[in-house]
Order: structure tokens, then C-alpha cells, then sequence
């Protein structure tokens, strides 16, 4: 008896463009070569203060984009609680009734997929 799964039943799976990269540098240009970004203070944790009025969302150019937060951000805590293990339903609770919030947040873009039915504001 043949145990595979025929080919038609795999999921397709799409990749991203390839891109190549950059030109080899010798490691002591590295330093002042702009293909080459070595500032990672952007990923350390930081605070993002917000007042807003109930219902208000994140876009571009609103207070929360100008407060700092950006495409990618890891929210860490809020108002003191952890947000790395919070069920959804009450992270969403602690964000919509909140007057002012402040948020220990993170660049972490390694794992953000935007998807737009799920986007938070």
C-alpha cells in the first residue's frame, strides 16, 4: 500500500522575490558602508505614552504613530500588564478603555504578517 499523499494534495506555498545581496565588503568598511545598518539600539524595548479619546485607532500620522509606534512594534506590557501571554480578549479590554496608556513596546518585524481583517488599531 503507497503512503504518500498525492502531489494535487499539498498546500501551495508561496515564496517572497528573491533579492541578492549586497556586494561583499571587507569587514573594516563595514562600519561607515550604508548597505550596512550596524544601529540595533532600534530593537531594544521602549515606552510609548498615549491619551486618547475612546475608539481612537493607529494609522498613519495619528498620535500613536507620531508617539512612536510603528509597522512591527512587539507590545510587551500596557499600563503595567504583560502583553506576551494576555488572552486577546482582555489585551482589546485594557486598549479601548484605557484614557492614557503606556506601552512598553519592541521593533520586532521578524515576525509580523499584516493581514487587513486582523490589523489592531
Amino acid at each position: 500500500m503507497d503512503s504518500r499523499i498525492p502531489y494535487d494534495d499539498y498546500p501551495v506555498v508561496f515564496l517572497p522575490a528573491y533579492e541578492n545581496p549586497p556586494a561583499w565588503i571587507p569587514p573594516h568598511e563595514r562600519v561607515y558602508h550604508p548597505d550596512y545598518n550596524n544601529e540595533l539600539t532600534q530593537f531594544l524595548p521602549r515606552i510609548v505614552t498615549l491619551k486618547k479619546p475612546p475608539g481612537a485607532q493607529v494609522i498613519p500620522d495619528s498620535d500613536a504613530h507620531r508617539a512612536g509606534l510603528q509597522e512591527g512594534d512587539q507590545v510587551l506590557a500596557v499600563n503595567d500588564v504583560d502583553f506576551q501571554d494576555i488572552e486577546h480578549s482582555k489585551a482589546v479590554e485594557i486598549l479601548k478603555t484605557a484614557r492614557e496608556i503606556s506601552m512598553r513596546v519592541r521593533f520586532f518585524p521578524y515576525n509580523y504578517h499584516r493581514q487587513k481583517e486582523r490589523t489592531v488599531h
